[in-house]
């Protein structure tokens, strides 16, 4: 049986803003005992001083995923502190909007870095104290873009596929290993609500946005927590992803040619040129800080597409949340 939130000991890395922090806030909620990772000091002092008000536990530790070591020192803070590690949320990720053709090939490597092989260290950090306790859960945030993938945003698209084949084959090592009590979750979110978009690099020459509909990180952060005490192999979150993900099934060819002029009219604001910039995927940006990146409209959703969005998950077996 998984530890319930208010006795288990648990790592966010990405925490200083997005879901990540809106994560920590949903489980401070419940009195988790939280270790909050992230490249920003200062932020993550505040994330852990909310939480705390909230009655949690939280301990920030500047960590850059990057570096295996670093995630290796935030496991074992976690061992030394508090005697366990429960559940590991692999959060941290940077995002690149340019061309194929025109991205820098550092810029390139430095979002798989972060995004694929922050995620891989943080496994590798984990998953041995979970064997040796017999139980834990390592929960995977990959993306909607890691199953029907998006023009301009290839490194970040590549990263989010790697991170499903990478629980994918971790679940199954596991059942190899009769490890039934070590879960490996993935969320997929849609577009979500986070500064992410402020702190991407783009070299488009376009000024960039969330792409709509758009839905709220805490959405995210209560399927995270859910996941926690209901483990769940893979969980979607964002009702309009439910028909992206069943058009991908069934017309593959219409559903790239839709996505695809999507994207190009809908993830940027033409009316702003914007200069280039390598954002936050070198250096961490001290601005933009919060869960929110203010771009929710709060209009919802008709019935009619709530109605096929449960009809999608059916055909394609995912499960709500």
């Amino acid at each position: 049986m998984p530890r319930p939130i208010h006795s288990s000991v648990i790592v966010i890395t990405g925490a200083s803003s997005g879901i990540g922090r809106a994560t920590a806030l949903e489980f401070a909620k419940q009195r988790a005992t939280l270790l909050l990772a992230a490249r920003r000091e200062n932020a993550l002092r505040e994330v852990a001083q909310e939480c705390e008000q909230l009655g949690a536990t939280a301990v920030a530790v500047r960590t850059d995923v990057t570096f295996e070591s670093d995630v290796q020192a935030l496991a074992r803070r976690a061992i030394e502190s508090f005697g366990r590690l429960d559940v590991w949320v692999n959060n941290a990720a940077v995002s690149l909007f340019a061309r194929f053709e025109n991205v820098r090939m550092e810029a390139f490597r430095r979002v798989i870095e972060t995004n694929l092989f922050g995620y891989i260290h943080g496994a590798r950090a984990a998953l041995p104290y979970f064997r040796e306790q017999g139980n834990g859960n390592l929960i995977n945030v990959s993306s909607v873009v890691g199953v029907t993938g998006q023009p301009y945003t290839i490194p970040y698209t590549i990263s989010k596929y790697a991170i499903r084949g990478l629980s994918d084959s971790l679940r199954m090592e596991l059942y190899l290993d009769h490890a039934p009590d070590i879960h490996v979750c993935t969320v997929l979110p849609g577009s979500i609500d986070t500064p992410i978009f402020q702190h991407a690099a783009n070299y488009t020459g376009r000024q960039t946005k969330a792409m709509t509909p758009v839905y709220s990180a805490r959405e995210v952060a209560e399927a995270i927590a859910g996941l926690v005490e209901r483990p769940q192999r893979e969980i979607v979150v964002g009702q309009a992803v439910y028909l992206a993900l069943l058009q991908k099934t069934l017309a593959p060819d219409v559903f790239e040619h839709m996505m695809a002029t999507q994207v190009d009219k809908n993830h940027f604001q033409d009316y702003k040129p914007a200069p280039h910039t390598d954002g936050n995927v070198f250096e961490a940006m001290e601005d933009y800080t919060g869960i929110s990146g203010n771009w929710l409209v709060e209009d919802g959703m008709t019935q009619d597409i709530w109605d096929m969005a449960k009809e999608a998950a059916q055909k394609i077996g995912l499960p709500m949340s």
